[in-house]
Protein backbone atom coordinates (compact mmCIF):
# COMPACT_ATOMS: atom_id res chain seq x y z
CA UNK A 1 0.00 0.00 0.00
CA UNK A 2 1.12 3.21 -0.91
CA UNK A 3 0.47 6.73 0.88
CA UNK A 4 0.45 10.29 -0.84
CA UNK A 5 0.39 13.49 0.76
CA UNK A 6 0.57 17.27 -1.00
CA UNK A 7 1.44 20.00 0.17
CA UNK A 8 1.82 23.80 -0.81
CA UNK A 9 -1.57 24.84 -1.94
CA UNK A 10 -2.87 28.27 -0.96
CA UNK A 11 -4.46 31.49 -1.67
CA UNK A 12 -2.55 33.70 -4.78
CA UNK A 13 -3.18 36.01 -6.73
CA UNK A 14 -3.95 36.17 -10.50
CA UNK A 15 0.09 35.68 -12.73
CA UNK A 16 1.44 34.20 -8.92
CA UNK A 17 3.13 31.20 -8.43
CA UNK A 18 2.59 28.14 -5.96
CA UNK A 19 4.62 24.68 -5.74
CA UNK A 20 2.94 21.93 -4.80
CA UNK A 21 4.66 18.68 -3.28
CA UNK A 22 3.57 15.23 -2.93
CA UNK A 23 5.53 12.91 -0.92
CA UNK A 24 5.06 9.25 -1.20
CA UNK A 25 5.71 6.36 1.68
CA UNK A 26 5.06 2.62 1.17
CA UNK A 27 5.62 0.26 -1.90
CA UNK A 28 7.99 1.65 -4.29
CA UNK A 29 8.08 4.87 -5.52
CA UNK A 30 10.90 5.05 -8.39
CA UNK A 31 9.14 2.96 -10.90
CA UNK A 32 5.96 3.95 -11.29
CA UNK A 33 4.92 7.05 -13.27
CA UNK A 34 3.38 9.78 -10.93
CA UNK A 35 0.86 12.50 -11.86
CA UNK A 36 -0.92 15.65 -11.11
CA UNK A 37 -4.58 16.02 -11.74
CA UNK A 38 -7.28 18.92 -10.70
CA UNK A 39 -10.86 18.76 -9.79
CA UNK A 40 -12.84 22.03 -9.64
CA UNK A 41 -16.37 22.26 -7.87
CA UNK A 42 -18.61 20.89 -10.36
CA UNK A 43 -16.47 19.20 -12.47
CA UNK A 44 -14.62 15.98 -13.16
CA UNK A 45 -11.63 15.65 -12.51
CA UNK A 46 -9.20 15.99 -15.08
CA UNK A 47 -5.39 15.76 -16.02
CA UNK A 48 -2.57 18.12 -15.52
CA UNK A 49 0.63 16.18 -15.53
CA UNK A 50 2.73 13.21 -15.53
CA UNK A 51 6.30 12.02 -15.30
CA UNK A 52 8.00 8.76 -16.28
CA UNK A 53 9.69 6.83 -13.38
CA UNK A 54 13.08 8.05 -14.12
CA UNK A 55 11.75 11.50 -14.80
CA UNK A 56 13.04 12.24 -18.51
CA UNK A 57 9.65 12.19 -19.81
CA UNK A 58 7.02 14.66 -19.25
CA UNK A 59 3.51 15.67 -20.26
CA UNK A 60 1.06 17.94 -19.60
CA UNK A 61 -2.18 19.00 -20.28
CA UNK A 62 -2.32 21.91 -23.71
CA UNK A 63 -4.00 24.33 -20.19
CA UNK A 64 -1.24 24.40 -18.57
CA UNK A 65 1.55 23.82 -21.15
CA UNK A 66 4.26 26.31 -20.38
CA UNK A 67 3.15 27.68 -16.71
CA UNK A 68 3.26 24.41 -15.03
CA UNK A 69 6.03 21.82 -14.59
CA UNK A 70 6.52 18.84 -13.06
CA UNK A 71 9.62 16.88 -11.54
CA UNK A 72 10.08 14.39 -9.15
CA UNK A 73 13.48 13.29 -6.72
CA UNK A 74 13.03 9.78 -6.68
CA UNK A 75 16.21 9.92 -3.62
CA UNK A 76 13.49 11.87 -1.47
CA UNK A 77 10.39 9.95 -2.96
CA UNK A 78 8.98 13.18 -3.73
CA UNK A 79 7.05 14.89 -6.84
CA UNK A 80 6.62 18.46 -7.40
CA UNK A 81 4.48 20.98 -9.16
CA UNK A 82 5.66 23.94 -10.32
CA UNK A 83 2.99 26.57 -11.47
CA UNK A 84 3.66 29.95 -12.60
CA UNK A 85 1.45 32.32 -14.16
CA UNK A 86 -1.74 31.60 -12.17
CA UNK A 87 -5.26 31.81 -13.33
CA UNK A 88 -8.44 32.18 -11.92
CA UNK A 89 -9.46 28.96 -13.87
CA UNK A 90 -7.07 27.60 -12.39
CA UNK A 91 -8.58 26.94 -9.06
CA UNK A 92 -9.20 23.71 -7.95
CA UNK A 93 -8.19 20.77 -5.57
CA UNK A 94 -4.86 19.51 -6.76
CA UNK A 95 -4.35 15.74 -6.19
CA UNK A 96 -1.22 13.89 -6.99
CA UNK A 97 -1.26 9.98 -8.13
CA UNK A 98 0.79 6.74 -8.75
CA UNK A 99 0.31 4.69 -11.77
CA UNK A 100 1.19 1.19 -11.79
CA UNK A 101 2.24 1.39 -15.71
CA UNK A 102 5.39 2.95 -17.57
CA UNK A 103 4.26 4.69 -19.77
CA UNK A 104 3.18 8.41 -19.68
CA UNK A 105 -0.56 7.94 -18.37
CA UNK A 106 -3.53 10.63 -18.37
CA UNK A 107 -6.23 9.22 -17.69
CA UNK A 108 -7.75 8.73 -13.96
CA UNK A 109 -8.19 5.39 -14.74
CA UNK A 110 -4.45 4.64 -14.57
CA UNK A 111 -3.81 5.56 -11.21
CA UNK A 112 -4.70 3.58 -8.64
CA UNK A 113 -3.49 5.67 -5.27
CA UNK A 114 -4.49 9.11 -4.86
CA UNK A 115 -3.34 11.61 -2.64
CA UNK A 116 -5.78 13.59 -0.28
CA UNK A 117 -5.55 16.72 -2.25
CA UNK A 118 -4.78 20.12 -1.68
CA UNK A 119 -6.69 23.20 -2.71
CA UNK A 120 -5.31 25.99 -4.80
CA UNK A 121 -7.53 29.00 -4.90
CA UNK A 122 -6.36 31.85 -7.77
CA UNK A 123 -7.59 35.35 -7.00
CA UNK A 124 -8.73 37.86 -9.87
Amino acid sequence: QVQLVESGGGLVQAGGSLRLSCAASGRTFSSNTMGWFRQAPGKEREFVAAISWSGTATHYADSVQGRFTISRDNAKRTVYLQMNGLRPEDTAVYYCAMSPIATMAASVYDYDDWGQGTQVTVSS
